[in-house]
């Protein structure tokens, strides 16, 4: 019989192992777990569910860890999972068939990296709303699929390449094997992590990068790859655009680069020049959402709105019913003079998405530049109500509407109830002050005037 092993590197990760061994139970017929360094209860967790557990001193290199622990393989396939990951359920009716294949060498699976907003994205792949039935990612607004290969043929030609960002593919391709790709997925939770731990992890793939680029000075993708840690993980502009530039210098065709290079020069707000690397990234076959959206956003921001509207629904027509992209295609179609119809898509986008946050600032945003500031504060307590977690920020906004309309009861209404829930913001002691002084509101006058409430 056909055997697969789950070969993993962990160091620390006590918290989620158990429920990733878990997700693998009666899938693999065997658990190599190398661990790098724990100081938790990792190998104790590990060797409750039968894995042979390896010591792999590290060296700053992921492929070379990884490679340590498909040494200890003795199965036929090796599947890959993290700490962090869970395999699908659906996994289980799959797996079997998918190795029995005696032409296919290695399998592509979709990995669904769970996500806080519906405006992060992970490398050119754009978050899409969580329709997720796996129990564990119900509470998860968003999701971004990769596709990574995660299944393959425990082969001597077949090895893990790269210090970070590692990989299996390129052996796949320059072994001339057949790749495949799986009907399940795997469940990523590492995103949802503490700010502390991201800084840390942050700081450790920048570090990384450096390395890899070093090694490989005319790597392209070397290049990419530590430009997207400078732009996304440090808001380091010019530093990244640096690293986009020579990765276009390096591959003129490296269609990706083209977009980050334009992506990076829009948040630069160098609006023309944008336009021109994206265009470029189009013509070098990548047409992904995210390309057509940042094509969006530099027209918005020179206030080309009927092209901004057109980018933005060529978005839509690659990323369907996605309320991020609604939202943005409504503002711009307000500012093109739509009034109705586009107001209309991000009362839709709201709807669809109660929960996010960023989709009632545009409909907030909307009302304001219309002068409808009686809808837009009614919008603003709308926010405060929906939303998980409103900031002090959102409270000010919403007081602040009611103040432009002189209705100082129901911006001290509002005030108080941001109070209760930051009651150390400074900005909302000395906003509430100010509206009582100017308005006479009496000091105990509560939130049920405005219809404002406690959640």
């Amino acid at each position: 019989m056909t055997t697969v092993a789950l070969s993993m590197i962990v160091r620390d990760g006590a918290a989620s192992l158990a429920a990733c061994l878990e997700s693998v139970r009666g899938i693999v017929d065997e658990i190599v777990v190398a661990d790098t360094g724990s100081t938790d209860e990792t190998m104790a967790i590990a060797t409750q569910y039968h894995a042979q557990v390896i010591q792999v001193a590290w060296t700053d290199d992921f492929a070379a860890a990884r490679n340590e622990a498909l040494k200890a393989v003795k199965s036929d396939w090796v599947l890959v999972l993290d700490a962090d990951e869970r395999l699908d359920p659906s996994a289980a009716s799959q797996v079997r068939g998918l190795i029995e294949d005696k032409s296919t060498a290695a399998y592509q699976v979709t990995v669904r990296n769970y996500v806080l907003s519906l405006e992060d994205r992970i490398w050119d792949r754009a978050a899409k709303p969580n329709d997720s039935e796996f129990p564990f990612a119900r509470n998860y607004p968003a999701y971004v699929e990769q596709e990574n290969v995660r299944l393959f043929r425990h082969l001597d030609e077949i090895y893990f390449i790269g210090r970070v960002h590692e990989g299996i593919g390129s052996r796949i391709l320059e072994t001339h094997r057949k790749l495949g790709h799986a009907p399940f997925c795997i469940h990523h939770f590492g995103l949802g992590a503490d700010a502390e731990t991201r800084a840390r992890k942050n700081h450790f793939y920048r570090r990384l990068g450096r390395e890899k680029l070093r090694e490989w000075p005319q790597s392209a993708q070397a290049h990419l790859e530590l430009g997207l840690v400078e732009l996304d993980n440090f808001g380091n502009l010019e530093e990244a655009l640096e690293m986009f530039e020579r990765a276009c210098r390096l591959n003129p065709r490296f269609g990706v680069a083209w977009f980050f290079r334009g992506l990076t020069l829009t948040k630069l707000r160098r609006l023309r020049d944008a336009l021109k690397c994206l265009s470029e990234a189009e013509r070098q076959g990548h047409l992904t959402s995210l390309v057509y959206e940042t094509q969006g956003d530099a027209h918005y921001h020179l206030k080309e709105y009927s092209l901004a509207c057109e980018k933005y629904d060529r978005a839509l027509h690659r990323n369907v019913g996605n309320p991020l992209l609604e939202s943005k295609l409504g503002l711009a179609v307000v500012r093109a003079g739509n009034v109705g119809r586009g107001l209309g898509l991000i009362r839709q986008a709201v709807e669809s998405k109660p929960g996010a946050g960023e989709l009632h600032d545009r409909l907030i945003l909307s009302l304001v530049w219309l002068e409808r500031i009686k809808e837009a504060g009614a919008a603003a307590e709308a926010k405060l109500e929906r939303i998980e977690h409103p900031e002090a920020v959102d409270y000010l906004r919403a007081a602040s509407l009611w103040a432009r309309l002189k209705n100082w009861e129901r911006a001290a209404a509002v005030l108080q109830v941001g109070l209760k829930r930051h009651p150390s913001d400074i900005t909302l002691g000395r906003s509430l002050s100010e509206v009582r002084r100017t308005s006479d509101v009496p000091k105990y006058a509560t939130a049920v005037h405005s219809g404002t409430s406690e959640r």
